[in-house]
């Protein structure tokens, strides 16, 4: 039988329609971001709304794939003699069903893409390969199990507990069933998912499919089949235990994957290259505010470098003080870079510090570099609350009388109130 024969007869003619529109529901009620919110960084716009079609493209996979198998049972085609092998019989009224199938998971991420004008790169198709690979396995495990269970009720029982099996792991603990379920999270700026987070889901899968497909073949008695399927449906779930059991809320993912632009010395900013256009500023507002800063005698205030926190791996930042790592994409104002190297600067030497010490020293360090506005836009966002009120007339009375000290007495006030926590549990 001819693909287009098979298409003509397969049960996609009237599901289709109906899965292709739950996809189309999904997307549109998941996708509520803007385009020029992934900075056009395309494993976060493909996996974006992957993130809900997932459960949707696998349960129907292994639903139609039980119809399928259902429809050739009842019409007796096993029974007649064989002129073509039993497995091109079911990957031709497989096909169908998986390409539809692939629709879901494709047509959405490409709407993504063409919305926020980003071009597909090979980082970008890796979820979505992964999960064409556990598609095919689900529509295989459904045919398999189509061969034994009756189809009308098995369809629809097995469509929903494939659903749920999938789209539910992602409230569960431990983590592991969420990242051997094919269930993906999101990806941030920067990131891509590795190579054992995908080889996870299409193992179990995989294993159940194959270890199904052998209880359906014909070779051998059936009592010899089921143990040695049994054996290979164990081994692909607990292999991909193995490989997950270990893993934390985030599965293994590479970060720092973005193109990065670096600008100055003393210290050098590195942006990721999609926000190089305001690079110069961040540069120029950095670099005046640390030297007003250790002009004012802020201890530490001497970076070589600073890096955005998309921009790599945080290891990379390192541990001696060098190497900054700071929200920078996010800082799209005029003085917003500067007011977060302030922050910065003018650290702490405890992990516990109180409101109003913290306060002061933010206040002082942004009327001494010219932050005035972001540290008042910064008190705003905090809310306003009788005791919060307060508290900012006292900061504003203390910093009132150390302005007017002397540059000397105004040194020491700096570096008092930043040691005066030091005995403080860290």
């Amino acid at each position: 039988m001819r693909f287009t024969t098979a298409l003509r007869s397969s049960s996609v003619r009237w599901a289709g329609p109906l899965v292709l529109l739950m996809a189309a529901l999904y997307y549109v009620t998941g996708e509520t971001a803007e385009p020029g919110t992934y900075h056009h960084w395309a494993p976060s716009i493909v996996s974006a709304p992957l993130m809900v079609l997932y459960a949707l493209a696998y349960a129907a996979a292994a639903a139609l794939g039980v119809w399928e198998s259902g429809r050739l049972r009842k019409a007796r085609v096993w029974e007649i003699p064989p002129s073509r092998s039993r497995y091109l019989v079911a990957a031709n009224l497989l096909l169908p069903v998986v390409l539809l199938c692939w629709l879901v998971l494709l047509v959405p991420p490409a709407v993504s893409l063409a919305r926020s004008g980003t071009a597909p790169t090979l980082d970008s198709l890796r979820l979505p390969a992964a999960g064409m690979l556990i598609v095919v396995a689900h529509a295989i495990a459904g045919f398999a199990l189509g061969s034994f269970l009756p189809r009308l009720i098995a369809t629809p029982v097995v469509a929903v507990a494939d659903w749920v099996a999938v789209a539910f792991t992602r409230t569960v603990q431990p983590y592991w069933p969420r990242h051997v379920s094919g269930q993906f999270s999101d990806v941030g700026y920067g990131e891509v998912p590795r190579l054992v987070t995908v080889a996870a889901p299409v193992l179990l899968a995989g294993g159940v499919a194959a270890g199904l497909a052998l209880l359906w073949a014909p070779f051998g008695p059936r009592l010899l089949r089921a143990p040695v399927a049994l054996a290979v449906a164990a081994a692909g779930v607990l292999g991909a235990q193995h490989l997950a059991r270990d893993w934390s809320h985030t599965p293994p993912t590479a970060t720092g994957r973005a193109p990065v632009d670096c600008t100055g010395e003393h210290p050098r900013v590195c942006l990721p290259r999609v926000a190089s256009g305001r690079l110069d500023r961040v540069q120029r507002e950095a670099a005046e505010a640390l030297s007003t800063l250790r002009a004012a005698g802020a201890p530490g205030a001497a970076p070589e470098s600073i890096v955005d926190v998309l921009a790599g791996p945080a290891e990379a930042g390192g541990g001696d003080g060098r190497v900054w790592r700071l929200s920078l994409m996010s800082a799209d104002r005029p003085h917003e870079a500067g007011y977060q190297v302030m922050v910065r600067a003018l650290e702490f030497r405890c992990a516990h510090v109180p409101t109003a010490r913290a306060h002061s020293v933010w206040l002082w360090g942004a009327t001494r570099t010219g932050q005035l506005d972001m540290y008042r836009e910064g008190r705003e966002r905090e809310g306003a609350t009788a005791e919060s009120t307060r508290l900012e007339s006292r900061v504003r009375a203390e910093i009132r009388d150390v302005l007017a000290k002397s540059p000397a007495a105004q040194r020491n006030w700096l570096r008092s109130t930043l040691n005066s926590c030091a005995g403080s549990p860290a």
